[in-house]
């Protein structure tokens, strides 16, 4: 099974500046690595929702498949769709504050 581990703030921007401290890495850098681990996320998420659809279509076919597996996979993909989803609406307040705030 998949388990998904989310990237840590320090951890996205110490990618997107080849793990300096340096602050001269440019905006495309910094674009660059959020749009790598925002991909290799929703790409997780994405595997953990296959895998789970392909052990309950096993188990409908009637295949050797274990049915607390199968409900074990079906959960950790409803969770981690879940956290996406939050994940995603956090960031979206984040930007809807930010947007208020007066420069």
């Amino acid at each position: 099974m998949n388990t998904i581990n989310f990237p840590s703030v320090q951890q996205v921007f110490a990618s997107g500046n080849g793990g300096t401290n340096n602050s001269s890495a440019t905006s495309f850098e910094s674009q660059k690595s959020f749009a790598s681990v925002l991909k290799d996320s929703i790409n997780s998420v994405n595997d953990s929702q296959v895998e789970a659809d392909s052990m309950t279509d096993k188990l409908a076919k009637g295949e050797n498949v274990d049915l607390h597996q199968v409900m074990i996979a079906q959960q950790k993909a409803n969770i981690t769709l879940q956290a996406a989803i939050e994940i995603r609406n956090k960031v979206i307040d984040a930007y809807q504050e930010m947007m208020r705030m007066q420069v």
